[in-house]
């Protein structure tokens, strides 16, 4: 791995799937010893969390759960 003019590292693919870190993970490098240790801050928000903070009422219909079910599985609406 190279750093760049920024100070920037990219972790390799094969190591962010292996570990699950995604585009937006916080993560912290700690000092142990001689060695630089990258590490998943505590308490961030996982993808999905962030997702959902993110669309929490950005809906712009009302639709009972039945009704969002029934879309989704492609039941058809006059039954």
């Amino acid at each position: 791995m190279r750093i760049n003019s920024k100070g920037q590292v990219t972790i390799p693919a094969d190591l962010r799937e292996k570990y699950g870190i995604t585009e937006g993970d916080e993560v912290d490098v700690i000092e142990v010893g001689n060695t630089l240790t990258i590490v998943r801050r505590e308490g961030s928000e996982s993808r999905g969390q962030r997702l959902v903070r993110r669309m929490r009422g950005a809906a712009t219909t009302k639709m009972s759960t039945d009704e969002i079910m029934r879309l989704f599985r492609g039941d058809d609406w006059d039954q």
